[in-house]
Formats: C-alpha cells, structure tokens, sequence
C-alpha cells in the first residue's frame, strides 16, 4: 500500500533533509529574536469561512468529528494566529515577534512544488505600525535563504505595495467594491497573455500597463529599498508592483521570492496584514501585523537546483546521521565491560553504537565507517586496556580502561566535535 497522493513518506535521508531546513530556519529566526510557537492542527472550518470566504472548503481537508463539529485540518496558520493573539495578547508585551514551523494540508491538484500536505515555516511581527518592521521582516526572508548557501544569484525578493495601487483606484474613481477584482487582475497580469488582463481591466488598462513599463514606484518602496540597502542587502530585492498577493486581507506592503531562474512556484511570500486581528476577532483586538511563509517543498527543490545550496544540504544530511563512536566488539567475553561504557559515553552525550550481536571485526569497522563515526573503541585481547582508532588518520593508541572516557573526551574537544 503506498501514501496518498500528495503525501510524502520520510526516509532517514529524507528526514534529515527536513530536518536541516527546520534547524536552518530556527536558527535564523532566533538570530532575530522571534520566538516559537504553535497551533493545533484541526480547527473550525468557519475559522477559515470567516477569512477566506465560503469558497475556501473545497480546498479543505474538512470533516464532521464525532462531537458533530465541523472542522479542517488547517491550510495555513493566519488564521490560527488571529486567533490566539485575541486571547492571549494581554499576557505579552509588543511587539510580537513569534515565528512556527508546522504541517499544512490543502485539497488541490499536485504540482511541482505543492503537495497535498508540507511543512512550512511562518514569522510575524504584531503589534508595531512602524515601517521599520517591514525592512526587519523581509531582512529575516533574506536571511533564512542565505543561510542554505543561496546568493543574490540564485533568488530574488519581488516587492510591492498594494497602497500604490488603492491610491491609484482612488485616482480613477472607481467604486470601492471592484477594488478586489482590480487587484486580483493585477496579480494574475505576470501569468495571463496581455490581451487576457486588457479585457479585464477594461478602460482601466492603458494607465495600468503605462505603470506596468514605467516600473511603478513609490517613496515607500523607495525606503524599504534604502532601508535594506543600508543592511548590504539591496541586491536581493527588486520593485516589481505586479506583485499585488492574491488575498484580500493585505493592506500594504507585499513581497514574494522567486528563483531567479524563473523556474519554480513562489519560494516565499507575505506582507502587511493591518486589520485581520480585528476582523477574524470581531473587533475584540485590533492590532497592526505582517508576517510572510516559506514553505519545504519549493525550498528543497531550489536547494537541490543550486550547486552550493546542494552541497550543504548533502553535508547536512550527513550530519545529521553521522555519529561519533562505534565500539567493535573483537572478544564476546569483554560485551559486558563495553556496554558499561557505551551507558556511560551515551550519558555524556555522545552518539555511540556497536553490534547488537557478535560479529566479525572487519563488518564492524565497515559499518563504523558507514555511519560516519569519528572514532572507534575496540573491545579485544589487550584488557584492560581499549585501542582507540581515529578513522579519519587511522591513527591508533592502547588506552587503558580507567582513562577511556578523559581521553575521548579530549579527543573531541581537540576536535571541536564535543
């Protein structure tokens, strides 16, 4: 029997892939200071109604539990956030800076970079209005993608302002109820033939593709560029107001990161959410936000379409499976006295292993070499004493039982592996 469609198994390899980019986006994240939180899994469908609107159950994972509730398993975790922030917001002082790593499920047709289920990495900040928050934010974007070895090279940040565009609806006098269409045109214009998002613009069009070739530009956009510039990292963003997110909740500034390839689906994408608290809350807290979500599966695949990215997720895989010490058990007789210390390295916090059951000496150093380890202990005729083998310049010494563990212990702190 295999898994559904749109659902991945973890082998250990696989596992430790995943597990690389989860240690990597932590890693970052607390860099600049965001904490880890989480969320259930299973929510109130009318959570998601309430955002999205009533079309958004076809792409639930939804059902009726036995306590006769309707619930989802959740798409993403704005939501959710909302949700908690509204109940438990007086607990923290502000700004919030929380950031999750957790497992999505939508019902939709599979693609190159999406799957029914993935992992995916949130960060938001809520609770300041200021604009120096939009520049730390997508600073932190940036980071977390440097952080795999990617360059400017290899990835760029699309950034817009949907103000830019309600100022100009504004301009042209049209009714406020056919903003969201207006916009939701603008998104789709990078992916639609020309003529396609002219019919749909209507007399609209002419000043929309004039800004389309003159670069629409802001004095908003125009700081967060400088403001990024000044932090050296100007090269990974580009202007591009095309970029308008395809849900309505946005209320500023907006971002998506693509391969500079152009050959993959989003890699990222978030921006200014100023008014979602309120709404998903009913008006019980009204808080500015924005965050941004990166998810695993577009991730691991430009990970492994760039050279460099490769390397260091091979490496980390490696890593991450490799351990430090293997005990070869040369006479049966001295199991007992090795068991005792691989209880006592295990204690101290080494990853060891040895052979369940006997067998021959050259196997077991094979299966040392095999999972990496660094050194091995061999259990032989020389007791008390234990010949510590350095598999990487095979170098050897007896060393006697009572200062086995003072001279692993040395040999790893020289090593910087302790």
């Amino acid at each position: 029997m295999q898994a559904l469609p749109g659902f991945r198994d973890f082998l250990p390899d696989h596992c430790a892939a995943r597990n690389y980019i989860f240690a990597r986006w932590r890693e970052v994240a607390r860099r600049y200071s965001f904490v880890e939180w989480d969320g259930p899994v299973l929510e109130p469908t009318d959570l998601y109604r309430k955002k999205s609107g009533a079309e958004i159950v076809d792409q639930l994972f939804n059902f009726t539990d036995k306590g006769d509730r309707e619930v989802s398993m959740r798409p993403e975790l704005t939501p959710t956030l909302a949700r908690v922030v509204a109940a438990h917001e007086r607990a923290f002082k502000k700004p919030l800076k929380w950031f999750s790593i957790g497992q999505f499920f939508r019902y939709e047709k599979q693609q190159r970079g999406r799957l029914r289920e993935h992992y995916q990495l949130n960060c938001d900040i809520m609770g300041e209005n200021d604009f120096v928050a939009d520049i730390e934010l997508i600073a932190l974007c940036i980071d977390i993608l440097r952080a795999f070895g990617l360059t400017e090279k290899d990835f760029v940040v699309r950034i817009s302002d949907r103000e830019f565009w309600t100022d100009f609806l504004r301009q042209q006098e049209l009714p406020t109820e056919k903003w969201e269409d207006v916009l939701q045109t603008i998104d789709k214009s990078g992916r639609e033939p020309r003529e396609k998002t002219e019919e749909k613009l209507g007399k609209l069009a002419e000043p929309v593709f004039s800004i389309f070739d003159k670069g629409g530009r802001s004095g908003k956009l125009d700081r967060l560029v400088d403001g990024l510039g000044a932090r050296g990292l100007a090269g990974f963003v580009d202007v591009d107001v095309r970029i308008v997110r395809g849900l309505a909740y946005y209320t500023g500034t907006v971002f998506e990161v693509f391969d500079r390839a152009g050959k993959l689906r989003a890699i990222a994408g978030g921006g200014r959410y100023d008014n979602l608290i309120g709404q998903l809350s009913e008006g019980a807290v009204s808080m500015p936000a924005l965050g941004f979500a990166m998810g695993d599966v577009v991730l691991g695949e430009l990970l492994r379409d760039r050279a460099a990215a490769r390397e260091k997720l091979e490496a980390g895989v490696k890593e991450q499976n490799k351990i430090d010490i293997y005990v070869v058990i040369a006479k049966e007789q001295r199991r007992p006295d090795a068991l005792e210390e691989i209880q006592e390295l295990r204690d101290r916090g080494y990853r060891v292993d040895y052979p369940l059951t006997a067998d021959k000496v050259p196997k077991q150093f094979q299966t040392a070499e095999n999972l990496g380890a660094r050194i091995t202990l061999l259990y032989g005729d020389e007791w008390p004493q234990v010949k510590v083998k350095n598999l990487a310049t095979r170098e050897e010494s007896l060393i006697a039982g009572d200062a086995l563990l003072d001279s692993v212990a040395k040999f790893f702190n020289i090593s910087g592996s302790a």
